[in-house]
């Protein structure tokens, strides 16, 4: 069984969807949690509540991290709550769909650097705040939530794949220069995933009135659902993943 005790994690974006299971999964396995969340303050104390109930501690951080001295923020009252953070998932993203214009040249300047800040720069910050103090562990984590769109770099969504694509480079550049302080860095890439942000996805791009009408035609039958990614990332963290890193998990069944 995984075993995460002792682990203090921080998830960005760990209110909703993706992040709200991976926080859930982390504590089941032991860790505590520091849930980061941008703005729904309801959904986070949500989710501190189902980390509390499985007997770790939980506290909720609002803060963007596309905002570096928001991340200085974030970071410091995480470690002021447990002491230091050894697991960061940096989880927190947008889509290339909430733009409403996700063709390249109908991009807003603007549009792309939102994007590039809150998966890219965000990223960056998070982990140049934490990883000093994350060397001093005798195992540090980070683990990046990337997209199978960095692997697909599929039409209408340019800004996205490329923001996807320089948060995976960052983590492949970072992977080598931490193994030797202890800290292995690994991404897992979901496909589409059951969350609302998959939801509003579908609908945009293929015409369906919900998402749960592609269930049959997905690889095994039914929708991947956050625990699926957050189980990736769970094993990552723990013993049994002790001598992975630089590593892409890609969890779509098989397909994209």
């Amino acid at each position: 069984m995984a075993d995460l005790s002792g682990r203090k994690a921080l998830v960005t974006g760990g209110g909703r969807g993706i992040g709200r299971g991976i926080c859930v999964q982390l504590a089941r396995a032991g860790a505590d949690v520091a849930v980061n969340y941008h703005s729904n303050d309801a959904a986070a104390a949500e989710v501190a509540e189902q980390v509390r109930a499985l007997g770790r501690q939980a506290v909720t951080i609002r803060g963007d991290v596309s905002k570096y001295e928001e991340c200085g923020a974030i970071t410091q009252q995480a470690v002021d709550a447990f002491g230091y953070i050894d697991i960061l998932v940096n989880n927190a993203g947008v889509g290339a769909t909430a733009l409403g214009r996700p063709i390249i040249t109908e991009t807003k300047p603007e549009d792309f650097e939102w994007l590039m800040a809150t998966h890219a720069w965000g990223s960056f910050y998070m982990c140049q705040q934490l990883l000093p103090q994350m060397r001093e562990r005798e195992r540090g984590d980070v683990i990046m939530i990337s997209s199978v769109a960095a692997q697909t770099w599929g039409a209408t969504g340019g800004t996205y794949n490329a923001a996807k694509s320089a948060m995976e480079a960052l983590a492949h550049t970072l992977a080598k220069e931490e193994r030797q302080h202890g800290i292995r860095v690994n991404i897992v890439a979901p496909g589409l995933v059951e969350t609302d942000m998959g939801e509003t996805l579908v609908k945009f791009t293929r015409g369906v009135d919900s998402i749960k009408e592609l269930a049959e035609r997905q690889p095994f039958g039914f929708l991947c659902q956050p625990e699926d990614i957050a189980n990736a990332v769970v094993f990552l963290a723990t013993e049994e993943g002790r001598y992975v890193t630089n590593q892409r998990i890609t969890v779509s069944g098989g397909g994209f």
